[in-house]
Protein backbone atom coordinates (compact mmCIF):
# COMPACT_ATOMS: atom_id res chain seq x y z
CA UNK A 1 0.00 0.00 0.00
CA UNK A 2 1.01 3.68 0.34
CA UNK A 3 3.30 5.24 2.62
CA UNK A 4 1.94 7.89 5.63
CA UNK A 5 1.83 11.51 4.04
CA UNK A 6 2.44 14.03 6.22
CA UNK A 7 1.68 17.73 5.61
CA UNK A 8 4.47 19.74 4.27
CA UNK A 9 3.19 22.77 3.17
CA UNK A 10 -0.16 25.53 2.73
CA UNK A 11 -0.37 27.74 -0.18
CA UNK A 12 -2.63 30.12 -0.92
CA UNK A 13 -2.56 32.16 -3.80
CA UNK A 14 -5.03 35.25 -3.23
CA UNK A 15 -5.59 37.55 -6.64
CA UNK A 16 -8.53 39.68 -7.66
CA UNK A 17 -7.33 40.51 -10.97
CA UNK A 18 -5.05 38.08 -12.13
CA UNK A 19 -1.66 38.67 -12.68
CA UNK A 20 -0.82 37.33 -16.38
CA UNK A 21 -4.00 39.93 -17.49
CA UNK A 22 -3.45 42.97 -14.77
CA UNK A 23 -3.02 46.33 -16.81
CA UNK A 24 -2.86 49.51 -15.37
CA UNK A 25 -4.83 52.47 -15.98
CA UNK A 26 -3.89 56.43 -14.86
CA UNK A 27 -6.82 57.87 -16.83
CA UNK A 28 -10.32 57.53 -16.02
CA UNK A 29 -10.93 55.68 -19.28
CA UNK A 30 -13.02 53.71 -21.10
CA UNK A 31 -10.07 50.86 -21.45
CA UNK A 32 -11.56 48.02 -23.04
CA UNK A 33 -11.23 44.79 -21.25
CA UNK A 34 -11.11 42.16 -24.43
CA UNK A 35 -13.15 40.04 -21.90
CA UNK A 36 -14.29 35.94 -23.50
CA UNK A 37 -15.63 34.81 -20.03
CA UNK A 38 -17.82 36.31 -16.93
CA UNK A 39 -14.94 36.51 -14.48
CA UNK A 40 -13.42 40.25 -14.09
CA UNK A 41 -12.46 42.46 -11.58
CA UNK A 42 -10.54 45.57 -11.61
CA UNK A 43 -8.91 47.69 -8.58
CA UNK A 44 -9.03 51.31 -7.95
CA UNK A 45 -6.56 53.21 -4.90
CA UNK A 46 -8.76 56.40 -3.50
CA UNK A 47 -6.26 58.85 -3.43
CA UNK A 48 -9.24 61.39 -2.76
CA UNK A 49 -11.17 59.46 -0.47
CA UNK A 50 -13.61 58.50 -2.70
CA UNK A 51 -14.13 56.84 -6.04
CA UNK A 52 -15.67 54.48 -8.49
CA UNK A 53 -15.60 51.51 -10.91
CA UNK A 54 -17.78 50.86 -13.83
CA UNK A 55 -18.39 47.96 -16.28
CA UNK A 56 -19.93 49.32 -19.18
CA UNK A 57 -21.45 47.29 -22.49
CA UNK A 58 -22.02 48.81 -25.60
CA UNK A 59 -25.58 47.96 -24.57
CA UNK A 60 -26.17 50.36 -22.02
CA UNK A 61 -25.69 48.19 -19.07
CA UNK A 62 -23.41 49.87 -16.61
CA UNK A 63 -22.07 48.06 -13.63
CA UNK A 64 -20.62 49.91 -11.04
CA UNK A 65 -19.41 49.78 -7.19
CA UNK A 66 -18.10 53.02 -5.72
CA UNK A 67 -17.17 54.34 -2.03
CA UNK A 68 -18.27 57.78 -0.94
CA UNK A 69 -19.20 59.46 2.39
CA UNK A 70 -18.75 56.09 4.66
CA UNK A 71 -20.62 54.45 2.11
CA UNK A 72 -19.89 51.55 -0.09
CA UNK A 73 -21.78 50.06 -2.55
CA UNK A 74 -23.30 48.92 -5.81
CA UNK A 75 -24.87 50.35 -8.95
CA UNK A 76 -26.95 48.77 -11.79
CA UNK A 77 -28.10 49.72 -15.06
CA UNK A 78 -29.69 47.45 -17.49
CA UNK A 79 -29.74 47.61 -21.58
CA UNK A 80 -33.23 49.08 -21.10
CA UNK A 81 -32.60 51.79 -18.69
CA UNK A 82 -33.86 50.63 -15.18
CA UNK A 83 -31.88 51.12 -12.51
CA UNK A 84 -31.05 50.11 -8.97
CA UNK A 85 -28.57 50.89 -6.22
CA UNK A 86 -27.69 47.81 -3.59
CA UNK A 87 -25.96 48.41 0.04
CA UNK A 88 -24.84 45.75 2.34
CA UNK A 89 -26.63 46.42 5.61
CA UNK A 90 -23.93 44.95 7.60
CA UNK A 91 -21.13 45.22 5.48
CA UNK A 92 -21.73 48.79 3.78
CA UNK A 93 -21.01 51.16 6.17
CA UNK A 94 -17.01 51.70 6.64
CA UNK A 95 -15.51 53.98 9.83
CA UNK A 96 -12.72 55.68 7.30
CA UNK A 97 -11.91 55.46 4.01
CA UNK A 98 -10.49 52.22 2.42
CA UNK A 99 -6.66 52.63 0.39
CA UNK A 100 -8.83 50.86 -1.96
CA UNK A 101 -11.82 49.39 -3.57
CA UNK A 102 -12.17 46.58 -6.05
CA UNK A 103 -15.20 45.41 -8.59
CA UNK A 104 -15.69 41.86 -9.32
CA UNK A 105 -17.96 39.66 -12.10
CA UNK A 106 -17.68 36.55 -11.35
CA UNK A 107 -20.72 34.46 -13.30
CA UNK A 108 -23.76 36.53 -12.68
CA UNK A 109 -22.23 37.60 -9.15
CA UNK A 110 -21.46 41.81 -9.19
CA UNK A 111 -19.37 42.19 -6.03
CA UNK A 112 -17.47 45.05 -3.97
CA UNK A 113 -14.71 45.37 -1.97
CA UNK A 114 -12.38 47.30 0.29
CA UNK A 115 -8.74 47.31 1.67
CA UNK A 116 -7.57 48.79 4.51
CA UNK A 117 -3.88 46.98 4.86
CA UNK A 118 -3.55 43.39 3.25
CA UNK A 119 -6.63 41.74 2.77
CA UNK A 120 -9.42 42.35 0.60
CA UNK A 121 -12.87 42.44 2.69
CA UNK A 122 -15.86 41.94 0.60
CA UNK A 123 -18.56 44.69 1.21
CA UNK A 124 -21.94 44.06 -1.06
CA UNK A 125 -22.84 41.60 -3.54
CA UNK A 126 -25.79 41.73 -6.24
CA UNK A 127 -26.80 38.78 -8.32
CA UNK A 128 -27.42 39.60 -11.63
CA UNK A 129 -29.10 36.55 -13.01
CA UNK A 130 -32.67 38.61 -13.62
CA UNK A 131 -30.91 41.59 -14.91
CA UNK A 132 -28.04 41.13 -17.37
CA UNK A 133 -26.78 38.13 -19.49
CA UNK A 134 -23.83 38.47 -18.37
CA UNK A 135 -22.79 35.16 -20.25
CA UNK A 136 -23.11 36.61 -23.47
CA UNK A 137 -19.95 36.59 -25.61
CA UNK A 138 -21.10 39.01 -27.67
CA UNK A 139 -21.68 41.43 -24.45
CA UNK A 140 -18.37 40.51 -23.09
CA UNK A 141 -16.67 41.39 -25.72
CA UNK A 142 -17.89 44.69 -26.10
CA UNK A 143 -17.22 45.53 -22.41
CA UNK A 144 -14.94 48.27 -21.15
CA UNK A 145 -13.94 49.61 -17.55
CA UNK A 146 -13.86 53.34 -16.32
CA UNK A 147 -12.38 54.76 -13.36
CA UNK A 148 -13.38 58.02 -11.12
CA UNK A 149 -11.76 59.44 -8.39
CA UNK A 150 -8.14 57.67 -8.92
CA UNK A 151 -5.51 55.17 -10.78
CA UNK A 152 -6.47 51.69 -11.10
CA UNK A 153 -5.96 48.07 -12.17
CA UNK A 154 -8.03 45.75 -14.26
CA UNK A 155 -8.03 42.30 -16.02
CA UNK A 156 -9.16 38.97 -15.45
CA UNK A 157 -10.42 37.60 -11.94
CA UNK A 158 -8.00 35.03 -10.44
CA UNK A 159 -8.84 33.25 -7.83
CA UNK A 160 -9.51 33.73 -3.80
CA UNK A 161 -7.90 30.10 -3.12
CA UNK A 162 -7.92 26.93 -4.64
CA UNK A 163 -9.72 23.60 -4.54
CA UNK A 164 -10.97 19.98 -6.06
CA UNK A 165 -7.43 19.73 -7.19
CA UNK A 166 -6.63 16.85 -9.91
CA UNK A 167 -3.50 15.76 -11.78
CA UNK A 168 -3.39 16.35 -15.36
CA UNK A 169 -2.65 13.25 -16.32
CA UNK A 170 -2.31 11.26 -19.98
CA UNK A 171 -4.67 8.82 -21.23
CA UNK A 172 -2.86 5.51 -19.41
CA UNK A 173 -3.35 7.48 -15.68
CA UNK A 174 0.70 8.37 -16.08
CA UNK A 175 1.52 12.06 -14.78
CA UNK A 176 1.80 14.59 -17.43
CA UNK A 177 4.69 16.47 -16.77
CA UNK A 178 6.49 17.55 -19.19
CA UNK A 179 8.56 19.64 -17.66
CA UNK A 180 9.23 17.46 -14.29
CA UNK A 181 6.54 20.13 -12.09
CA UNK A 182 3.28 18.92 -11.20
CA UNK A 183 0.89 19.69 -13.14
CA UNK A 184 -3.04 20.38 -12.03
CA UNK A 185 -6.66 21.58 -12.56
CA UNK A 186 -7.96 23.44 -9.66
CA UNK A 187 -11.25 25.37 -9.08
CA UNK A 188 -10.51 28.65 -8.38
CA UNK A 189 -12.66 30.17 -6.05
CA UNK A 190 -15.02 32.95 -6.04
CA UNK A 191 -16.54 35.20 -3.50
CA UNK A 192 -19.57 32.88 -3.06
CA UNK A 193 -20.85 29.58 -3.42
CA UNK A 194 -20.24 27.24 -6.66
CA UNK A 195 -21.29 29.63 -9.45
CA UNK A 196 -18.54 32.12 -8.75
CA UNK A 197 -16.12 30.25 -9.18
CA UNK A 198 -14.03 28.46 -12.48
CA UNK A 199 -11.32 26.20 -13.61
CA UNK A 200 -7.21 26.92 -13.65
CA UNK A 201 -4.42 25.27 -14.50
CA UNK A 202 -1.16 25.00 -12.57
CA UNK A 203 1.89 23.62 -12.00
CA UNK A 204 3.88 22.56 -8.40
CA UNK A 205 7.87 22.28 -8.76
CA UNK A 206 7.68 18.90 -6.41
CA UNK A 207 10.93 20.22 -4.98
CA UNK A 208 10.60 23.74 -3.80
CA UNK A 209 6.84 23.76 -3.78
CA UNK A 210 6.79 26.81 -6.17
CA UNK A 211 3.31 27.17 -7.76
CA UNK A 212 2.53 28.85 -10.63
CA UNK A 213 -0.69 29.93 -12.80
CA UNK A 214 -0.70 28.51 -16.45
CA UNK A 215 -3.98 28.90 -17.67
CA UNK A 216 -7.91 29.39 -17.24
CA UNK A 217 -10.68 27.33 -18.76
CA UNK A 218 -14.73 28.34 -19.32
CA UNK A 219 -17.40 26.51 -20.95
CA UNK A 220 -20.06 26.69 -23.48
CA UNK A 221 -22.64 23.77 -22.71
CA UNK A 222 -24.31 21.53 -25.22
CA UNK A 223 -27.50 23.47 -25.38
CA UNK A 224 -27.79 27.01 -25.06
CA UNK A 225 -25.83 29.63 -25.33
CA UNK A 226 -23.14 31.70 -22.97
CA UNK A 227 -19.61 30.65 -21.34
CA UNK A 228 -19.89 29.20 -18.04
CA UNK A 229 -17.32 28.64 -15.25
CA UNK A 230 -17.84 25.46 -15.05
CA UNK A 231 -15.14 23.32 -13.09
CA UNK A 232 -14.57 20.11 -10.67
CA UNK A 233 -12.68 19.26 -13.52
CA UNK A 234 -10.07 16.54 -15.04
CA UNK A 235 -7.85 17.07 -18.01
CA UNK A 236 -6.34 14.24 -19.68
CA UNK A 237 -3.92 14.50 -22.76
CA UNK A 238 -4.99 11.89 -25.24
CA UNK A 239 -2.11 11.36 -28.21
CA UNK A 240 -2.07 14.85 -29.63
CA UNK A 241 -4.89 16.47 -28.39
CA UNK A 242 -7.09 17.18 -24.83
CA UNK A 243 -9.76 15.82 -22.94
CA UNK A 244 -11.57 18.28 -20.78
CA UNK A 245 -14.16 16.51 -17.80
CA UNK A 246 -15.78 19.23 -15.72
CA UNK A 247 -18.70 19.09 -13.63
CA UNK A 248 -21.62 21.69 -14.63
CA UNK A 249 -21.46 24.17 -11.61
CA UNK A 250 -21.08 27.23 -13.03
CA UNK A 251 -24.60 28.07 -12.54
CA UNK A 252 -25.73 25.75 -9.42
CA UNK A 253 -28.86 26.83 -7.98
CA UNK A 254 -29.71 25.87 -4.92
CA UNK A 255 -33.73 26.07 -5.37
CA UNK A 256 -33.07 23.71 -8.63
CA UNK A 257 -30.03 21.79 -7.83
CA UNK A 258 -28.71 20.19 -10.97
CA UNK A 259 -25.27 18.68 -11.90
CA UNK A 260 -23.97 16.50 -14.60
CA UNK A 261 -20.45 16.20 -16.73
CA UNK A 262 -19.86 17.23 -19.72
CA UNK A 263 -16.68 16.37 -21.74
CA UNK A 264 -14.58 18.69 -24.62
CA UNK A 265 -12.22 17.53 -27.06
CA UNK A 266 -9.65 19.88 -28.10
CA UNK A 267 -6.30 20.48 -29.96
CA UNK A 268 -5.10 23.72 -28.75
CA UNK A 269 -2.58 24.80 -26.21
CA UNK A 270 -3.95 24.49 -23.02
CA UNK A 271 -0.88 24.97 -20.76
CA UNK A 272 -1.12 28.60 -21.43
CA UNK A 273 -3.75 31.39 -21.77
CA UNK A 274 -7.68 31.52 -21.45
CA UNK A 275 -10.18 29.44 -22.98
CA UNK A 276 -13.55 29.13 -23.88
CA UNK A 277 -14.51 25.12 -25.04
CA UNK A 278 -17.39 23.44 -26.64
CA UNK A 279 -18.53 20.43 -24.54
CA UNK A 280 -20.36 17.52 -25.02
CA UNK A 281 -22.91 15.64 -22.31
CA UNK A 282 -21.45 12.89 -20.73
CA UNK A 283 -24.67 10.08 -20.92
CA UNK A 284 -22.87 8.07 -17.69
CA UNK A 285 -24.58 4.79 -17.03
CA UNK A 286 -26.96 5.21 -14.48
CA UNK A 287 -28.77 1.95 -13.89
CA UNK A 288 -30.46 1.51 -10.32
CA UNK A 289 -28.59 4.39 -9.01
CA UNK A 290 -31.33 6.96 -8.70
CA UNK A 291 -28.93 9.78 -9.71
CA UNK A 292 -29.40 13.10 -9.35
CA UNK A 293 -26.75 14.51 -10.10
CA UNK A 294 -23.17 13.78 -10.98
CA UNK A 295 -19.62 15.65 -10.44
CA UNK A 296 -16.11 14.98 -10.09
CA UNK A 297 -15.07 12.83 -13.38
CA UNK A 298 -11.61 11.13 -13.63
CA UNK A 299 -10.78 9.33 -16.67
CA UNK A 300 -8.52 6.63 -17.68
CA UNK A 301 -8.25 3.99 -19.92
CA UNK A 302 -6.63 0.70 -19.02
CA UNK A 303 -6.20 -1.43 -21.74
CA UNK A 304 -9.03 -1.38 -24.14
CA UNK A 305 -11.22 -0.11 -21.59
CA UNK A 306 -11.98 3.59 -20.53
CA UNK A 307 -12.86 3.95 -17.06
CA UNK A 308 -14.77 6.64 -15.75
CA UNK A 309 -15.16 7.48 -11.90
CA UNK A 310 -17.39 10.30 -10.78
CA UNK A 311 -19.65 10.88 -7.63
CA UNK A 312 -23.59 10.23 -8.01
CA UNK A 313 -25.85 12.03 -5.88
CA UNK A 314 -29.25 10.35 -4.89
CA UNK A 315 -30.56 13.77 -3.40
CA UNK A 316 -28.06 16.75 -2.95
CA UNK A 317 -26.25 16.61 -0.96
CA UNK A 318 -26.12 12.88 -0.44
CA UNK A 319 -23.79 11.30 -2.63
CA UNK A 320 -21.08 8.26 -3.54
CA UNK A 321 -18.49 6.99 -5.59
CA UNK A 322 -19.52 5.17 -8.81
CA UNK A 323 -16.94 3.58 -11.89
CA UNK A 324 -18.11 3.31 -15.11
CA UNK A 325 -16.17 1.30 -18.11
CA UNK A 326 -16.70 1.24 -22.13
CA UNK A 327 -14.51 0.98 -25.11
CA UNK A 328 -14.96 4.65 -25.75
CA UNK A 329 -16.05 7.32 -23.70
CA UNK A 330 -19.57 7.65 -25.21
CA UNK A 331 -20.44 3.82 -24.89
CA UNK A 332 -20.04 3.37 -21.14
CA UNK A 333 -21.75 0.39 -18.76
CA UNK A 334 -22.12 0.81 -14.58
CA UNK A 335 -19.44 -1.21 -13.25
CA UNK A 336 -19.48 -0.51 -9.54
CA UNK A 337 -21.40 2.19 -7.01
CA UNK A 338 -20.24 2.03 -2.96
CA UNK A 339 -24.06 3.08 -2.28
CA UNK A 340 -23.43 2.44 1.51
CA UNK A 341 -21.60 5.69 1.54
CA UNK A 342 -23.72 9.15 1.96
CA UNK A 343 -20.92 11.93 1.68
CA UNK A 344 -18.23 9.96 -0.38
CA UNK A 345 -16.32 12.26 -3.61
CA UNK A 346 -13.20 13.17 -5.32
CA UNK A 347 -12.80 9.64 -6.96
CA UNK A 348 -9.34 9.01 -8.38
CA UNK A 349 -8.09 5.77 -10.34
CA UNK A 350 -4.42 5.50 -9.57
CA UNK A 351 -2.27 3.24 -10.60
CA UNK A 352 0.62 1.53 -7.86
CA UNK A 353 3.92 0.53 -8.21
CA UNK A 354 3.05 -2.71 -8.72
CA UNK A 355 0.98 -2.18 -11.62
CA UNK A 356 -2.56 -2.75 -9.62
CA UNK A 357 -5.44 -0.14 -9.82
CA UNK A 358 -7.32 1.48 -7.03
CA UNK A 359 -9.46 3.70 -6.22
CA UNK A 360 -9.32 6.84 -3.70
CA UNK A 361 -11.82 8.94 -2.18
CA UNK A 362 -12.60 11.11 -0.19
CA UNK A 363 -15.17 10.81 2.84
CA UNK A 364 -16.51 14.15 4.45
CA UNK A 365 -18.01 14.90 8.04
CA UNK A 366 -21.29 13.78 7.34
CA UNK A 367 -20.68 10.13 6.09
CA UNK A 368 -21.83 7.27 8.31
CA UNK A 369 -19.53 6.35 11.51
CA UNK A 370 -16.94 4.88 10.07
CA UNK A 371 -17.00 6.80 6.76
CA UNK A 372 -16.21 10.35 7.81
CA UNK A 373 -13.02 12.00 7.64
CA UNK A 374 -10.71 9.68 5.98
CA UNK A 375 -9.54 8.70 2.52
CA UNK A 376 -10.90 5.43 1.61
CA UNK A 377 -9.16 3.47 -0.96
CA UNK A 378 -10.79 0.51 -3.21
CA UNK A 379 -10.31 -1.74 -5.77
CA UNK A 380 -11.61 -1.89 -9.24
CA UNK A 381 -15.46 -2.84 -7.53
CA UNK A 382 -15.61 -0.49 -5.39
CA UNK A 383 -14.73 -2.67 -2.36
CA UNK A 384 -12.95 -1.13 0.25
CA UNK A 385 -9.68 -2.28 1.00
CA UNK A 386 -7.83 0.26 2.90
CA UNK A 387 -7.54 3.90 3.48
CA UNK A 388 -4.48 6.50 3.17
CA UNK A 389 -2.82 6.98 6.18
CA UNK A 390 -2.92 10.87 5.75
CA UNK A 391 -4.36 13.93 7.98
CA UNK A 392 -7.32 14.89 6.94
CA UNK A 393 -8.00 18.16 5.88
CA UNK A 394 -11.70 20.31 6.49
CA UNK A 395 -13.80 20.03 3.88
CA UNK A 396 -13.69 17.12 1.35
CA UNK A 397 -9.95 17.21 0.19
CA UNK A 398 -9.56 15.17 -2.63
CA UNK A 399 -6.81 12.34 -2.79
CA UNK A 400 -4.67 13.60 -5.64
CA UNK A 401 -1.02 11.49 -5.23
CA UNK A 402 2.05 11.27 -7.95
CA UNK A 403 5.01 9.50 -7.68
CA UNK A 404 8.07 12.06 -7.59
CA UNK A 405 11.78 11.16 -7.14
CA UNK A 406 11.40 12.78 -4.00
CA UNK A 407 8.69 9.36 -2.82
CA UNK A 408 5.10 10.29 -2.80
CA UNK A 409 3.61 13.82 -3.23
CA UNK A 410 -0.35 14.62 -2.27
CA UNK A 411 -1.82 18.07 -3.41
CA UNK A 412 -5.38 18.45 -1.71
CA UNK A 413 -7.21 21.62 -0.01
CA UNK A 414 -8.86 22.85 3.23
CA UNK A 415 -12.32 24.99 3.59
CA UNK A 416 -10.53 27.78 5.01
CA UNK A 417 -12.31 31.01 3.88
CA UNK A 418 -11.50 34.80 2.79
CA UNK A 419 -12.68 37.76 1.58
CA UNK A 420 -14.75 38.56 5.04
CA UNK A 421 -17.88 37.39 6.69
CA UNK A 422 -20.49 38.35 3.56
CA UNK A 423 -19.52 35.58 1.13
CA UNK A 424 -20.09 32.52 3.19
CA UNK A 425 -18.87 29.02 2.09
CA UNK A 426 -17.07 28.55 -1.29
CA UNK A 427 -14.29 30.81 -0.79
CA UNK A 428 -11.92 28.24 0.13
CA UNK A 429 -9.76 27.30 0.10
CA UNK A 430 -5.28 26.64 0.95
CA UNK A 431 -3.68 24.32 -1.34
CA UNK A 432 -2.42 21.42 1.49
CA UNK A 433 0.36 19.83 0.18
CA UNK A 434 1.78 16.38 1.76
CA UNK A 435 4.78 13.83 1.59
CA UNK A 436 6.05 10.67 2.67
CA UNK A 437 6.73 10.94 6.25
CA UNK A 438 10.14 11.16 7.13
CA UNK A 439 11.41 8.98 10.27
CA UNK A 440 14.20 10.93 11.39
CA UNK A 441 12.71 14.82 11.31
CA UNK A 442 10.24 16.76 12.43
CA UNK A 443 7.04 17.70 10.31
CA UNK A 444 7.65 20.72 8.77
CA UNK A 445 4.79 23.12 7.51
CA UNK A 446 5.66 25.87 4.84
CA UNK A 447 2.84 28.71 4.94
CA UNK A 448 3.00 30.58 1.91
CA UNK A 449 0.20 34.12 2.18
CA UNK A 450 0.04 37.12 -0.68
CA UNK A 451 2.20 39.79 0.30
CA UNK A 452 0.92 42.89 1.24
CA UNK A 453 -0.92 45.08 -1.75
CA UNK A 454 -1.61 41.77 -3.53
CA UNK A 455 -4.93 42.42 -5.77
Amino acid sequence: MLPPLEIVARLRPIDLVSPASRRSATGPGPHRLGAVAPYLAATLTLDAGFGEIALVGADGVRLAGGYADGAIGLSVRTAAGAGSTHRSRRMGSLPSAPEAIALTLTGVHLTVWARDGRDWVVRGRVGLLDLVDTRDEEWLASLTVEYDGGGGEHGDFGQLGLRDTRLVSHADGSPYSPDGWVWLTATHAGPGFFDTAHTGLWRLDPVTLALEHRSDLFFRRPTGTGVYGDHATHLVRDDDGWLVATSTWGDFDRRRPAVGITLARTGADLTTGRHVLDTTAMALPLDGLRSRGQWDPHLVRIGDLWHVGFASARKFFRFHPALAVGPTLDDLTLRAAATDRRATEGVTLLRLPDEQWRVLASDGRDGRRGQRERFPVFDLDLTEVGALRAPYPTNIPWPSLVHTDGGWLMATFDARRTGGPLPGYGTHGDLVVMRERRRDADTIVRSATPPRGST
